[in-house]
């Protein structure tokens, strides 16, 4: 997903967002990752290429520990379109983590720990339709096919989970992946009203994958409290969009009078009936039959 914005990376960056995302896709809810456990790790890892320093930046990705031991390293990317070259980049990520246990300051002696990244897909019009394996993006010859390693994804089409695993979710995760099943099978949205924990970062997510800015614009209103839950969101969607349109329709209302206004006076000028203009500049009510007698009132 090109040009990624920092917003949609917040929410899942907290451990009990982060955590339950990786409970219930990974062991179907079971509270096997505390939130306690999640140590902080930098995005960022950086490779030479063509003689240049380059940069990496993962999504999410934070050391899952046990005590003072090092279970895992876990990342999470989101994608709102298929993109076929991910296996490419999930393997980039993996490998200069690979790479990192092998630099100065990691010991020899403690066992290596595995780097799992879980690919989050967004979209709810069609099915992920991109390679999902190495294989399947390489042109390998026959001949050496039984020398190249395979390499999978870990994909999750959000929008594509059933209603009974999306119940699993406990964090503010379950609203977003309910929103985007209900986008894919009902074209609607209909909100649970759920209690949200991180309101700003629950829908500056939703405003980034779902390309709707209205979502974020709520997080600006300046009403005191701000919405607690989807049902409010929603309501406050709808509300600023009837102000707006009546903002507008007055807008619209005031330069169409206007219009008429310079129509009818360039009229009487051009007939040389300077009384009237004068006349209609001061009466309302003799102004309007004019404006009916030269067929002008569609315009008001």
């Amino acid at each position: 997903m090109a040009g990624k914005d920092i917003t949609e990376k917040v929410l899942e960056s907290y451990n009990d967002v982060f955590s339950d995302i990786v409970n219930v896709l990974l062991f179907h809810g079971e509270k096997v990752l505390e939130p306690g456990g999640l140590e902080e790790k930098t995005p960022r890892s950086y490779y030479k290429a063509d003689g240049r320093v380059r940069e990496m930046e993962r999504d999410v990705v934070k050391c899952w520990k046990m005590g003072n031991i090092r279970i895992a390293c876990v990342g999470i990317e989101n994608q709102t379109g298929a993109d076929p070259d991910m296996t490419l980049r999930v393997i980039g990520y993996d490998g200069a983590e690979y790479r990192a246990q092998l630099l100065p300051g990691h010991s020899t002696v403690k066992a290596r720990y595995p780097v799992i990244t879980l690919v989050l897909y967004f979209g709810y019009e069609q099915h992920w339709n991109k390679p999902v394996r190495l294989l399947e993006r390489l042109e390998v010859p026959e001949i050496l096919m039984p020398f190249v390693n395979d390499y999978r994804i870990n994909l999750f089409e959000i929008a594509f989970m059933t209603e009974e695993r999306v119940r699993l979710f406990k964090s503010d995760f379950r609203i977003v992946a309910d929103y985007f099943v209900q986008k894919r099978k009902y074209g609607d949205y209909n909100p649970e009203p759920l209690e949200i924990t991180h309101v700003q970062e629950t829908l500056q997510l939703l405003s980034v994958m779902t390309g709707d800015h209205r979502f974020e614009e709520v997080c600006n209103d300046d009403r005191k409290g701000g919405p607690h839950n989807m049902c409010e969101v929603l309501d406050r969607i709808e509300n600023r969009g009837i102000q707006q349109g009546i903002q507008q329709g007055i807008q619209q209302g005031i330069q169409q009078g206007e219009n008429t206004f310079a129509e009818l006076m360039s009229t009487l000028f051009a007939q040389g009936r300077m009384e009237d203009a004068k006349r209609a500049a001061e009466d309302q009510e003799y102004r309007h039959m004019l404006i009916r007698e030269m067929s002008l009132v569609r315009k008001i």
